[in-house]
C-alpha cells in the first residue's frame, strides 16, 4: 500500500488568505469544512449536472439544510457541451434572479465540466462571488477541482474563455467515485497517471504494482491513489499559481489530446480518453530527444484503458490544425511537455513539424 495520513488535507499555499485547504472526507463533513473555510450559511447556489444529481441532488440539499444553508440547486445536462456560454447565461439567470450578494457562494457539485462553468461563473457574478469545489469524477477529485482553472469552451478550441478563480474549499469524498461510469472512472485514470509521469516516479512504480486494482476501483487502492495524485497538482499550483513555469508540465499529452477532442467534435473521446492518446504521442516525441526513457513501460500502463477506435477518416492535417488554437503556444510556437525520464518531465517549444507528425502518426496508427 502507499502508506500516507489521508486524515490530513492538503494545502494549496499561495501565501496569505487566498490558500486553501483540499479536505478528504464523508460528504456528511461538508458543512463542517465550510466553516472552518469562512464560508458561512446563508444562501448557497449549487451546480450539478443530471448524473451526479441522480445520485446525489437530495442528499446534499439534506445535509446543506440540516447545517442551515438555504440551497438553490441548478441542475444543468451531463457532458461536454454544457460548458458553453448558453449554460453559463442560465447559471447567470438563476443566481440573479434568486438575488444573490457578494458572499453568496457558488459550489461546483459535479466533474471537470461542471467545476469549470460554475468556476467561471463564480469569478465574474457580481464581479466575484466565494467558490467551493466537491468533486464528483476522478478527473475533478486529482485535477480539475484544484488549482483555479475555470472557463467555457469555444468552437475555435477548448477552454479559451475562462479566469483564474481560487475556490475557498475542494472538498473531496473518493466514495462519490463507485457511482461514476466505468468510462469515466478508466478516463480519469489518465490524469492520474499524468501525475505520476510528470513529477512522481515512485507513485508511477506503485500504480504499476497495484495495476489490476487500480483498473477495477477497489476499495483497498481508491483513497490512496486520489490522494497521492492530488498531492502532486496541489504543490505544482503552490510553486506556479499562473502556470508561468512548472504548471505547464501538467499539460503533458493535452497538446495532442485536446486536437483530438477537437478534430473528432466533443462528445467522441471523453476528455481523459484523448489524453491518453496524447500522452502516447508525447511519449514518442519525447524518446526522439530522450533515448534513456522508457517509452514501453509507460505505455505498458497506460494501455490499459480502453479507448473508442480512431475513425480511419480522421488525418494528420485535421489534428494539426487543431493544434494551432491551443491556449499553451508561445507567440508562434507550440509548446510541448516532454519527459526526460518517468516522474521528469519539462518544457520545449524545439520541436519541428517532422517531429509533430511522427508523434501524431504514431498516436494515431496513421502513415506519416
Amino acid at each position: 500500500m502507499l502508506l500516507q495520513d489521508r486524515s490530513q488535507p492538503l494545502t494549496v499555499d499561495l501565501g496569505g488568505p487566498r490558500s486553501y485547504d483540499v479536505v478528504f472526507d464523508d460528504l456528511e463533513k461538508l458543512p463542517q469544512a465550510m466553516r472552518t473555510a469562512s464560508v458561512r450559511p446563508g444562501k448557497i447556489l449549487v451546480i450539478t449536472d443530471s448524473n451526479v444529481a441522480g445520485h446525489y441532488r437530495s442528499r446534499l440539499d439534506g445535509i446543506l439544510k440540516a447545517d442551515g444553508w438555504d440551497p438553490l440547486i441548478l441542475t444543468l445536462p451531463a457532458g461536454e457541451t454544457t460548458k458553453s456560454p448558453r449554460h453559463l447565461q442560465a447559471i447567470y439567470d438563476a443566481a440573479l434572479a434568486w438575488h444573490i450578494d457578494r458572499q453568496t457562494p457558488v459550489l461546483a457539485f459535479g466533474g471537470g465540466v461542471i467545476g469549470d462553468l460554475s468556476g467561471f461563473a463564480a469569478s465574474s457574478l457580481l464581479r466575484g462571488v466565494p467558490f467551493v469545489q466537491v468533486p464528483t469524477s476522478l478527473i475533478a477529485q486529482v485535477d480539475s477541482a484544484i488549482g483555479g482553472k475555470t472557463g467555457i469552451n469555444h468552437e475555435e478550441g477548448k477552454n479559451l474563455i475562462g479566469a483564474f478563480h481560487q475556490p475557498e474549499l475542494v472538498f473531496v469524498d473518493p466514495k462519490l467515485l463507485y457511482t461514476l461510469p466505468r468510462r469515466e472512472w478508466h478516463g480519469g485514470l489518465a490524469e492520474v497517471f499524468k501525475h505520476a509521469l510528470i513529477r512522481d516516479e515512485a507513485f508511477f512504480a506503485w500504480l504499476e504494482a497495484s495495476l489490476g486494482n487500480v483498473i477495477a476501483r477497489h476499495p483497498d487502492v481508491v483513497p490512496d491513489l486520489v490522494y497521492r495524485a492530488a498531492s502532486v497538482k496541489t504543490q505544482i499550483v503552490s510553486r506556479d499559481e499562473k502556470e508561468h513555469g512548472e504548471r505547464m508540465l501538467l499539460n503533458f499529452g493535452h497538446t495532442f489530446g485536446h486536437a483530438l477532442e477537437k478534430s473528432l467534435g466533443y462528445g467522441v473521446f471523453t476528455h481523459g480518453e484523448a489524453i491518453i492518446v496524447g500522452m502516447r504521442a508525447a511519449l514518442h516525441m519525447s524518446r526522439r530527444f530522450n533515448r534513456a526513457l522508457d517509452q514501453k513501460r509507460a505505455e505498458a500502463v497506460l494501455g490499459q484503458i480502453p479507448l473508442p477506435p480512431i475513425p480511419a477518416s480522421l488525418g494528420l492535417p485535421v489534428v494539426r490544425e487543431a493544434m494551432n488554437t491551443d491556449k499553451k503556444r508561445n507567440r508562434s510556437q507550440l509548446r510541448f511537455i516532454l519527459l526526460k525520464r518517468i516522474g521528469q518531465a519539462y518544457v520545449t517549444s524545439d520541436v519541428s513539424e517532422a517531429d509533430v507528425d511522427a508523434a501524431l502518426a504514431y498516436a494515431l496508427g496513421r502513415p506519416v
